[in-house]
């Protein structure tokens, strides 16, 4: 961290330009014409002003490059031509890792095998590369996808692996190669066809799927033949195009999901590079959570066939429990988006999916209720529906699709929630539980009468306290290691001196106050703690901290969006920072008491056939309200309830 430069980093993908103290340039993250991305040697970050994507230079990286976090740093010690020193392995790690890198060794060795066939063997020119042409696949996307050859002759690659000095082990394990079981001779898996080499995100070949040609698929129901699972390749937990994809993803915010190699290919050809496929198995929770990585945007993109639609239904519920945003696009019949994509150009095709594609519940209610009209099915039908809308992590989205639900079904809103909070309680809708204490905040829930039945939000993360709690962690970022008070005494006699860090936590840890955000919370409690280090600096160590998500923050908070000129800033008071945070702590503490004045009321509300309940929540209410009125007296305001 010590060694890159921030500007130096950024440099390699962006073209720079001094702009004061700082540099700017073109954004890498998003398209853009007015150059919004500024780059601060001084604190060791960038940051995009229009997109909001930065950090510092682990962090820029593994946003631009879509690298892990160890992945980053290695990148910028091969940059900077630093050892890194990785801790010993036990034997047996040192020999699952040795089996691992034998194992990536050997597939890149047949990727390349096989691309050098397809490239240069008179059969790969006549026969595989002709089937690509025939598709009309370009060059430059057949060397994308390294796609390849592989011959007819079944001992033709064990023989030259051989030859080549790799051990039949390792062709086994990776399941280029099986034993024949009559007389254990070693045959090629994907002997006379097409290769797809399964790319995974770091770049390594970690599996291959075969296609019989056209000419030899008549009667063959397996046209396809994929690598067997193995110690560096489980089906599950990859994605077919992710690597020639993950750029593309992060910048448009939104990823297609197809079936096959083909479709992939096809869209990459025709401009839409943000495509992947999970080739023809159900979706899993570890291929959701990868994409979730670069985007919580996902348009299932299926041909308009029974095969299709059971495709996009299949994953649907397990892609809202992850918390993805979903659209379905079927395409026209006779179409996929392998054909689709050769009759359109990329604007065209985007221009489709933008009218065409539906939002869950509409596919879904089209698809199931179409020319319902026996009551027990239309209500098989909504329950349905009402149960994947029970799977929503967020509870602000879940309340809009149960009233777009209600609207478009014509059933009562309050019945919809009735019933989907009786699909959570009990969890017949998915394994994922309510936060403690969420209750949904249904009033219905409670009981109510209907009129009552509608979501009531809490007021904690409300955009006033919000805008309070980050105006408070960027002061900690910023000054959490200056000095606030010097030698105060206490109620022993003692004198202390304290940070600002430390001050913000003692302040609100005596009464048990914490942020509703709780990377804030973190953030307070490491800089409450290291601040009595030497030469401790709040910006530097959060700016360089390992939670990406904390660096993130910290360079947010950090980055002024308008830059003034000296003789327009103002002067620093005396004392200006003492007076800054404790009227924000005053705030705090307001809107905290403001929110549980509104919880009290709703509970008066939700318990009023309850005399005794009652008189205890007025008594609360009271006391509420005179602690309000002296926090309010403090902060010179003048309103008094």
């Amino acid at each position: 961290m010590d060694a890159a430069n921030i500007v130096d980093v950024v440099s390699e993908f962006v073209t720079l330009r001094k702009s004061g103290a700082n540099y700017k340039g073109l954004c890498p993250f998003h398209n853009e014409r007015t150059p919004s991305f500024y780059v601060s040697p001084a604190r060791g970050i960038c940051k995009c002003f229009s997109c909001g994507k930065g950090g510092n230079p682990v962090g820029f990286i593994m946003e631009h490059e879509q690298m892990t976090y160890p992945e980053a740093l290695r990148w910028l010690a091969k940059k900077y031509n630093i050892e890194i020193k990785e801790r010993e392995l036990t034997n047996e790690e040192r020999e699952a890792e040795s089996k691992r890198e034998s194992m990536f060794i050997v597939n890149e060795w047949a990727a390349d095998y096989f691309e050098d066939i397809l490239h240069n063997h008179v059969d790969g020119v006549a026969i595989g590369m002709q089937y690509f042409r025939k598709r009309g696949v370009r060059d430059d996307i057949i060397r994308k996808f390294r796609l390849g050859f592989d011959l007819p002759d079944g001992y033709a690659l064990p023989r030259e692996a051989r030859k080549k000095g790799y051990q039949e082990e390792f062709l086994t394990e990776t399941g280029i190669c099986y034993r024949r079981e009559n007389d254990n001779q070693l045959v090629d898996r994907f002997a006379g066809r097409v290769i797809f080499p399964w790319i995974g995100m770091s770049g390594k070949v970690v599996a291959f799927g075969g296609r019989k040609l056209d000419a030899a698929t008549k009667g063959v129901q397996q046209k396809y033949v994929n690598s067997p699972d193995s110690e560096i390749y489980h089906k599950e937990q990859q994605l077919y195009g992710i690597y020639q994809a993950k750029k593309a993803i992060a910048k448009e915010n939104l990823v297609y999901m197809v079936e096959g190699y083909t479709d992939v290919i096809a869209m990459h050809q025709c401009g839409l590079e943000n495509v992947v496929a999970n080739s023809g198995t159900a979706l899993s929770v570890h291929q959701i959570r990868m994409l979730r990585r670069f985007t919580p945007n996902i348009v299932l993109l299926y041909d308009g066939d029974e095969a299709g639609i059971h495709a996009a239904m299949r994953g649907t519920d397990m892609l809202l429990q992850e918390g993805m945003n979903i659209k379905v696009l079927l395409l026209p019949d006779g179409d996929d988006p392998d054909s689709f994509s050769r009759k359109h150009t990329a604007q065209e095709f985007k221009q489709y999916i933008e009218e065409h594609q539906k939002d869950f519940i509409q596919f879904k209610s089209d698809l199931m209720l179409r020319g319902v009209s026996d009551p027990i099915k239309r209500s098989e039908a909504i329950n349905s529906i009402v149960r994947s809308i029970s799977v929503i992590p967020d509870q602000i989205v879940r309340a809009t699709y149960i009233t777009d639900c209600s609207h478009r079904l014509g059933i009562n809103e309050a019945t919809l929630i009735s019933s989907m909070n009786k699909m959570i309680r009990e969890g017949k809708s998915a394994t994922r539980s309510l936060p403690k204490g969420d209750e949904h905040h249904y009033a219905q829930e409670q009981n109510t009468p209907a009129q009552h039945a509608t979501p009531l939000a809490t007021q904690r993360g409300s955009e006033g306290e919000a805008a309070i709690e980050s105006m408070l962690i960027r002061t900690i970022i910023r000054h959490g290691g200056e000095t606030l008070y010097d030698n105060v005494e206490t109620d022993d006699g003692a004198t202390i001196s304290l940070t600002v860090a430390q001050y913000i936590n003692f302040n609100l840890s005596t009464d048990g106050l914490s942020f509703s955000n709780p990377i804030y919370n973190k953030v307070l409690e490491e800089a409450a703690r290291y601040t009595t280090d030497d030469n401790f600096d709040s910006a530097t160590y959060f700016t360089r901290h390992p939670d990406v998500e904390i660096s993130s923050l910290a360079t947010d908070m950090l980055v002024d969006p308008v830059q003034l000129s000296k003789s327009l800033q103002m002067r620093k008071e005396e004392n200006s920072l003492q007076n800054h945070i404790e009227h924000l702590i005053l705030d705090f503490r307001l809107n905290y008491v403001d929110s549980h004045m509104k919880d009290v009321q709703r509970q008066i509300i939700l318990n009023a056939s309850d005399p005794e309940r009652m008189v205890q929540l007025m008594q609360q209410y009271k006391d509420l309200q005179e602690v309000r009125n002296q926090l309010a007296k403090k902060l010179g305001s003048n309103i008094l309830v």
